[in-house]
């Protein structure tokens, strides 16, 4: 299962990470405290634990910066700490046991990591393997007690084998909590869909099988004026209504609340010609503006444009328009997770650098835009019509 930002088993990595990254650092701590206080005259001594250091910064930035442990920084980390940091110190005269212990102490945590690191047991077992042999060897030219080689190469086992049952079990819960997640937002994306339905399905018998019902009966004449105007008007409904269906993705929040609006004005004799694109969802408040910015653009066409059609359209900037900004991540495009509604008519149009402060256009839809996060432009001219475009975000 994939471990995106966020998800539960990203959140288990994160844990494992922490986990260890504070055992090893630990073990350091014990280190510093030891060559401090009993090796400040021995080289190799601060040389190795400089080695340490840095090889459990690379171990731990790395991971970081991954989002979880690869492949080399472990095994580096073993061979370097783990496998020949106590030989080093032994070398350089530390040649107790008690002297080399907080070196040996760092092959606990190396076996942790690499134990959390690699999934295949074979491999977490050829790393222990390794600890073992060459800490044996290690304790045995240092002349340490049988007891103090079992006890540590006891410790040495046991972190690998705790690290590997903890990240199991936090891998098991992340694992399953984004299955859950998945099927809560697959169950609440089919609850959308059947409201969807369920809003289509009452629209319908309001609408086109009430007006087929009265012709059918007989109560409404076919041939009159009004009813054909109606009949026009649901039929443009209607085709709006297979286009939505046939996008399949297009965000029921921001077509549900533009259709609201074309329907209110096509009530009022306003012929509307709408288009839906695929768009991307949207939160409820910004769908709910856009919605109503439409019904104000649509009504200043029905008041002031001396026109009886418009037209307008809903986008999505991920369609193919991209950021200004060029690029994005991976040097590829970056694509905006926006929309686009535009709302333009034929009609008389008029000059937006002298029209009045108050006109609805300006208090209604470049306001409302504002507060919601996006943005209005409106573009007109005499004789040329208009056009407002709505976009979110800014």
């Amino acid at each position: 299962m994939h471990a995106g930002p966020g998800s539960g088993l990203q959140r288990a990595r994160s844990f494992m990470m922490l986990a260890t990254g504070l055992y090893r650092a630990s073990h350091l701590v014990v280190g510093a405290v030891a060559v401090a206080q009993h090796q400040r005259g021995l080289v190799l001594s601060w040389a190795g634990f400089a080695v340490a250091l840095g090889s459990s910064t690379a171990v731990f930035l790395t991971a970081r910066a991954r989002h979880w442990f690869t492949f080399w920084p472990p095994l580096i980390d073993l061979v370097l700490i783990g496998c020949v940091l106590p030989y080093v110190v032994y070398a350089g005269g530390a040649d107790r046991p008690s002297m080399i212990a907080w070196a040996m102490l760092l092959g606990g945590s190396a076996s942790a990591v690499c134990a959390v690191a690699y999934r295949g047991r074979t491999a977490v077992a050829g790393c222990v393997s390794a600890l073992l042999v060459t800490h044996t060897g290690g304790y045995w030219v240092a002349g340490a007690d049988v007891a103090v080689t079992a006890g540590h190469l006891n410790a040495v086992v046991s972190s690998a084998v705790l690290a590997r049952v903890f990240w199991w079990y936090l891998r098991r819960q992340g694992t399953a909590l984004d299955a859950a997640t998945e099927q809560a937002i697959a169950a609440e994306a089919e609850r959308a869909r059947y409201a969807e339905r369920m809003a289509h399905h009452r629209a319908l018998h309001d609408t086109v099988l009430a007006t087929l019902t009265a012709i059918a009966t007989g109560r409404a004449d076919p041939g009159a004026e009004a009813v054909r105007e109606r009949c026009a008007r649901e039929a443009a409904y209607l085709r709006r209504l297979v286009q939505q269906q046939a996008e399949g993705d297009a965000a029921p929040a921001v077509t549900e609340a533009v259709e609201r609006a074309v329907r209110s004005v096509e009530c009022l004799g306003l012929r509307v010609k709408a288009q839906y694109g695929a768009v991307p969802d949207i939160p409820g408040p910004v769908a709910e503006a856009l919605g109503s910015a439409v019904t104000e653009a649509l009504n200043n066409v029905l008041r002031h444009a001396g026109t009886g059609q418009a037209y307008v359209t809903v986008t999505g900037l991920g369609d193919g328009e991209t950021d200004d900004e060029g690029q994005g991540a991976g040097g590829k495009e970056g694509r905006r997770g926006g929309v686009v509604v535009t709302v333009a008519d034929r009609g008389i149009g008029f000059d937006p650098r002298t029209a009045g402060k108050g006109i609805g256009l300006r208090s209604s839809v470049v306001a409302r835009m504002e507060e919601a996060g996006g943005a209005a432009e409106i573009d007109s001219a005499p004789g040329e019509g208009t056009c407002v475009v709505l976009r979110w975000p800014a």
